[in-house]
């Protein structure tokens, strides 16, 4: 099935998710937030404890990254995806309370990946050392929780076709794995 280029604004229905499929490119347009490990594990227990998470998940969309600061006139500076394997302990949870997809670079974990076929995710790549191209399709940026944490607070972000690629799809289709497999045909 050939990849298609879909046009996306959060927050996101779990029917047109699941019809995504790995290989799409996808433009992100509208608010989506950031957090990093720190701000995931402080997500997590706070929903343990039963306190009200300081965003809504329901539908929404993290970009993993820690954005440098903005330089005069700039909405944010470099914002370039980091690693996603240090959320994966967090990352079930946060799906169980309806994230519908997350943006990063690298591999995922099993558990992250059964999570997204059961509750409809999917995680989006986007290019890895790109921050500062894709820092221009980022039109605002507010912290609106955990300041203390500094770059890896979470930020409330407008995009404007923020460019990802649907690395693994709601069916568990996997473009790291589907790589790994060609590679080892033409070897």
């Amino acid at each position: 099935m050939a990849s298609k280029t879909v046009r996306l604004r959060p927050p996101l229905d779990a029917d047109r998710v699941r019809g995504l499929r790995a290989g799409d490119r996808v433009l992100l347009s509208g608010v989506i937030y950031t957090a990093r490990d720190a701000a995931h594990k402080r997500l997590v227990e706070a929903h343990d404890r039963g306190e009200p998470l300081p965003v809504e998940l329901s539908g929404q969309v993290i970009y993993y990254v820690g954005p440098c600061p903005p330089k005069p006139g700039q909405a944010i500076g470099s914002a370039g995806p980091t690693t996603s394997g240090r959320m994966d302990p967090y990352t079930p949870a946060l799906i169980r309370l309806g994230l519908r997809a997350m943006v990063g670079k690298g591999l995922r974990g099993p558990q992250v990946v059964e999570a997204m076929k059961q509750y409809g995710a999917v995680y989006l790549v986007a290019t890895g050392g790109a921050g500062a191209l894709l820092a221009r399709r980022i039109k605002a940026a507010e912290v609106v929780a955990y300041p203390d944490l500094g770059p890896e607070a979470i930020y409330r972000l407008e995009v404007e076709e923020f460019p990802t690629i649907v690395a693994i799809d709601a069916q568990g289709n996997d473009l790291y794995a589907e790589g790994k497999r060609q590679y080892a045909r033409q070897a």
